[in-house]
């Protein structure tokens, strides 16, 4: 079975139907189109039925300005909460780790690009539910291998997230965040 003929969640669909809506308020389609395209986008059953509804439409490029470069000798790079991530982020640590919780940041685009070079240091990479990540551009020379537990392969309307770099002794690790329990 292709990719293309795998079946949807709820969740695809809406994130789907958002960047209809978004294309909509750019002026790239018209109310009609916008009515058609949202109907058959909430009731899509495969991921090439998604697909398209927006093959249309352009995909965000980088621009410059768009890249975020974060660099340590000694401590930690960490990031998390409500912050704005960068179409592509380079992180640098030379005896530090590197902490990346994407979970509940601003994420305007569908792909980002995190360019790892670690010396002495790991790093930690925590997505939204339901985001994918693809490691293969990732090495590890001496330290744990790419830890992932997040699937790598692109969803129409899901966060996709490109990590590539290397670690000299330290490894990766990518997953969603934890649940809580007792939580109300």
């Amino acid at each position: 079975m292709s990719e293309l003929q795998m079946r949807v969640s709820y969740d695809d669909r809406e994130r789907t139907a958002e960047l209809l809506q978004h294309a909509f308020s750019e002026g790239r389609l018209t109310q009609p189109e916008l009515e058609e395209r949202l109907e058959s986008a909430l009731t899509a059953k495969t991921y090439g039925d998604l697909l398209a509804l927006t093959t249309d439409l352009p995909v965000d490029q980088p621009q410059v300005g768009d890249v975020v470069e974060l660099e340590s000798k000694n401590g930690a790079v960490k990031r998390s909460g409500d912050w704005a991530v960068p179409r592509r982020l380079r992180v640098a640590s030379k005896y530090g780790s590197v902490d990346l919780d994407l979970s509940t940041a601003v994420i305007p685009h569908q792909v980002v690009d995190i360019d790892l070079d670690l010396t002495y240091g790991s790093a930690r990479i925590v997505l939204p539910e339901g985001a994918v990540a693809n490691v293969d551009g990732f090495q590890a020379d001496w330290g744990q291998s790419s830890t992932t537990k997040v699937p790598s392969r692109p969803r129409p309307g899901v966060l996709h997230v490109v990590i590539t770099g290397r670690a000299k002794y330290g490894g990766l690790t990518v997953r969603y965040p934890r649940r809580r329990w007792f939580t109300h």
